[in-house]
């Protein structure tokens, strides 16, 4: 029985299959980046997989609430601004700011 998945790429054309990998692997690649560079996950070394796991839906979170804070600063300085200044802490959670 054939996924769904294999069934619809079999209909796209190579260049349509490809290009919709490419993007998938962009998009991937990109959260990665923005979770290493902001929260230095490749470094961490959780051992217990509950606790590793609740940290990454945390971070993945958090990454979420501050890219769509409208503020122009990077990444990483919004989440030590928000450690700093709890207005802009309430800023990044407040959903109506955005």
């Amino acid at each position: 029985m054939q996924t769904p998945l294999v069934r619809d790429s079999a209909t796209l054309g190579i260049e349509q299959f490809s290009k919709a990998v490419r993007n998938h692997w962009g998009i991937e690649t990109t959260c990665h980046w923005s979770l290493d560079v902001t929260y230095g996950e490749d470094g961490l070394r959780t051992r217990q997989r509950t606790i590793a796991e609740n940290l990454a839906w945390l971070r993945r979170f958090t990454l979420s609430l501050l890219k769509q804070h409208s503020g122009k600063e990077s990444l990483a300085m919004k989440r030590r601004m928000c450690g700093w200044n709890d207005d802009f802490l309430m800023q990044v959670l407040d959903t109506k700011a955005t």
